[in-house]
């Protein structure tokens, strides 16, 4: 009897030693685990911040699952709640549906998820922890200054904008500074808003060129607009000069391009690897300390033309 107890004993422990090393296994798998959320893999720009981060999450012991949010606020928001629900310590996200996705990042930061933003971020909440991205309206103001280089005195100038995204109204309202005070008399035309989708940024300057063939410059508040309006000048053989936004490598190939150098003239590029880096290391900081070093950091933005695209 005494020897059949001891062997129950004995296997109750076995099983209490294997529940206790499982939870400590699984604590051990979620302990470290972050979500990101990009903007769409289908643009590089955030293909290129995917790369930041996992390349310095591997650098720092995280665990990062990284989603795609295909430009769609429900989307986006569906993952911030898989992603609370499956442990992860910690989310960051590019907003770029602000009204969309609060909601969904006021609910993840109330079960006790913090919340961090790069790329695009919301005012529309106070809880996100730290920002990381490019000084967007700096960026907009490099691109009015090269639409006033390139533009004449009283000459049409077109906007290609993404109206959802903060990231992208920031751009406009730099770009539009320094139209507007350059005393060239420059009139703006509203080519309209591409949503991120470079066909339709296609139709939109097809469109726009039909009405204004004479249009000088055209400044695209991302590269696959510039892409799409890049196609349409082609096509109408129009003497539009294009300024694109992002720095991807299509970016880059156009201006040393013989042809389409002729058109896509300037760039104004960010630094998405370090836009990953960067927001990688400020979740670690926040997760091993309680606190942030910087809420708000933004990377210097710089033009691209062909006299510095093979620097």
């Amino acid at each position: 009897m005494k020897k059949t107890i001891i062997v129950v004993l004995s296997l109750l422990l076995v099983c209490t030693g294997l529940f206790a090393g499982g939870a400590r296994g699984k604590s051990a798998a979620t302990g470290n685990k972050v979500g990101f959320i990009v903007g769409s893999r289908q643009h590089v720009f955030y293909t290129l911040i995917e790369k930041g981060i996992k390349d310095e999450a591997q650098k720092l012991g995280i665990q990062a699952v990284v989603m795609d949010g295909n430009l769609d606020g429900n989307v986006t928001s569906d993952h911030i709640n898989n992603l609370v629900a499956e442990g992860c310590r910690a989310i960051a996200l590019s907003v770029n549906d602000p009204g969309g996705t609060t909601p969904a990042i006021e609910a993840a930061n109330r079960a006790g998820v913090p919340v961090f933003t790069f790329d695009c971020t919301s005012t529309t909440t106070n809880v996100i922890k730290a920002f990381v991205g490019t000084d967007n309206v700096e960026g907009g103001r490099l691109g009015g200054r090269e639409t006033v280089r390139l533009a004449n005195n009283g000459q049409k100038v077109g906007l290609i904008n993404f109206d959802e995204p903060q990231s992208c109204l920031d751009r406009r309202a730099g770009w539009e500074e320094i139209v507007k005070a350059s005393g060239k008399g420059l009139r703006i035309i509203e080519v309209g808003n591409y949503r991120g989708d470079a066909a339709r940024a296609e139709q939109l300057m097809t469109d726009a060129l039909t009405a204004n063939p004479d249009l000088a410059v055209v400044f695209c508040v991302g590269d696959p607009a510039a892409a799409g309006a890049l196609a349409a000048i082609k096509i109408a053989g129009a003497p539009t000069k294009i300024i694109g936004f992002d720095g991807n490598p299509e970016a880059k190939d156009a201006i040393r391009d013989p042809v389409n150098g002729k058109i896509w003239v300037s760039e104004i590029s960010q630094n998405p690897i370090a836009i990953g880096t960067q927001i990688t290391q400020k979740i670690k900081t926040y997760l091993d300390t309680g606190k942030v070093d910087q809420q708000v950091t933004m990377i210097a933005p710089y033009i691209i033309t062909i006299a510095n695209v093979n620097d």
